[in-house]
């Protein structure tokens, strides 16, 4: 072979004429599979998680989250019927990938017991405070009829209403509040439990193992968030 010949390289077009994979890439540069993200539409569900009451669990928790990037809208813990014991809901929005790395990668964390995904119909409620402009008093108590709030605070200038229930009516009151001029609201986030005598937070299956290395760089290069 002539020096020449090993100077061309390999024979094809310029760089500017090569075909471009499609997708979008992660924030990591993967490309992201066109069809397999195409393939799982994120959804919102709960997830909730039964933990050992014990400092640095929130933080366990939440650097989890952190770490994966994974799209959570909301985050709940508190005490339980047990004194030892603490419960974390989670409202999560993500394809099933990533909905089921969330519970694998929660159970594979030493002080959680036991991690369910709750069904549809489960007992959903958030609590709202919401401080509005009460330069039309009469109105204002109207739409808190409406929506059965319970006022908290009152003053010349503002009332602040507490509304407890499913996140479409705390959503549904924000947006009637909002003709007054909304002043400020907090809102708890989703708290929730399971239906009847089933458990919010049962025995974790004896099949719910920790994904392999390989499992987990699969569904980084596939199922992203967004």
């Amino acid at each position: 072979m002539s020096g020449n010949e090993r100077k061309r390289g390999l024979e094809g077009p310029p760089p500017e004429e090569r075909p471009t994979p499609e997708g979008r890439r992660n924030k990591q540069g993967i490309r992201i599979d066109p069809e397999v993200e195409a393939t799982h539409e994120p959804r919102r569900t709960v997830i909730s998680a039964l933990v050992e009451h014990e400092p640095g669990v929130l933080s366990d928790v939440s650097g989890l989250f952190s770490r994966r990037q994974f799209n959570i809208e909301s985050l709940t813990v508190g005490p339980t019927e047990d004194e030892a014991l603490a419960r974390i809901t989670l409202v999560v929005e993500e394809p099933d990938p990533g909905i089921e790395q969330i519970k694998k990668q929660l159970r594979k964390l030493i002080p959680v017991i036991s991690v369910q995904e709750l069904e549809p119909d489960a007992m959903r409620r958030e609590l709202a405070l919401i401080k509005v402009t009460a330069d039309r008093p009469d109105q204002v108590a109207a739409v808190a009829d409406m929506y059965d709030a319970k006022t908290v605070d009152s003053s010349p200038k503002t009332a602040t209403f507490e509304v407890t229930g499913s996140r479409q009516k705390i959503e549904a009151a924000i947006d009637t509040f909002g003709q007054f001029g909304i002043r400020e609201i907090s809102r708890t986030g989703t708290t929730a439990l399971a239906r009847g005598t089933d458990e919010t937070a049962g025995p974790t299956p004896a099949d719910a193992s920790v994904p392999s290395a390989d499992e987990a760089n699969q569904f980084t290069e596939t199922a992203d968030d967004d």
